[in-house]
């Protein structure tokens, strides 16, 4: 296993490959072909969202205790909505909340970054077309969510998709990976990737029917159970096994 991290070198955005231990410098295109290069100190670093994606496209009602517990039944196929890519923030940044907007939700996500340009892919050949594993946390204002009925704008807001704080490669996604969400050292998520609806061949096949998904662009599989409040002060992490913990604080805008 693999983890691509990115951070500030010498006052640049540079792609970082580490493998037991050791961080070594990304030469060439993250997507089109690399090699790993001089060796840097594993600490010290300003963490980066590891890809600046065109798109986050993400995924509703998931996970079935998900579903359950916002009373709606399940989903005959994927639900899907897009956050913009100004939502993105790097691990540390702080997650603001807008004034008058209610209450914000922490959502944790495993989230498939894509490698390959994919257009209506099929099933079989999904995997061909993802780079690696990552964490988001899918921010959402849920009182807006229930107001407007479509996410665009309960979804969209700046800072509301923290990501990182690496993208892992050679997860195997649908053996299980742990999903986590906390809030101040207290767990309030627990779930694994083996209980998505939909799992990911499937919804690779499913929204690249729909739309061209680029390298770089980031598919989060939807949230489990357990999602809650977020409050001025707060610090949220989320966890998904062989990625690591994406940290971040929690503000009020003003």
């Amino acid at each position: 296993m693999k983890r691509i991290f990115r951070v500030e070198h010498k006052g640049q955005p540079r792609h970082v490959v580490e493998q037991d231990g050791t961080w070594r410098l990304v030469e060439g295109d993250l997507f089109g072909g690399y090699e790993a290069g001089e060796t840097i100190p594993s600490a010290g670093h300003r963490l980066l969202a590891p890809v600046e994606p065109s798109k986050l496209v993400c995924v509703g009602l998931n996970y079935k205790d998900h579903a359950a517990e916002q009373n709606k039944p399940l989903p005959a196929e994927p639900m899907l909505f897009l956050k913009p890519s100004t939502a993105v923030i790097n691990p540390e940044d702080t997650i603001m909340i807008p004034e008058g907007v209610g209450r914000v939700d922490h959502e944790a996500e495993a989230a498939f970054v894509i490698g390959i340009r994919a257009t209506r892919v099929a099933e079989e050949d999904a995997h061909r077309h993802i780079f690696g594993v990552t964490c988001v946390n899918d921010v959402t204002a849920r009182e807006l969510q229930v107001r407007d009925i479509q996410y665009t704008r309960a979804k969209g807001f700046d800072t509301f998709a923290p990501v990182g704080p690496c993208i892992a490669t050679g997860l195997d996604f649908a053996a299980g990976l742990a999903v986590e969400g906390w809030v101040n050292g207290v767990r309030r998520q627990s779930s694994s990737t083996r209980e998505l609806i939909f799992p990911i061949h499937k919804l690779v096949a499913f929204i690249s029917s729909v739309m061209t998904l680029l390298p770089g662009d980031i598919i989060s599989t939807g949230t489990p159970a357990g999602i809650g409040p977020l409050a001025d002060g707060d610090s949220v992490t989320i966890k998904v096994a062989g990625v690591g913990a994406l940290t971040n604080s929690v503000g009020r805008r003003r």
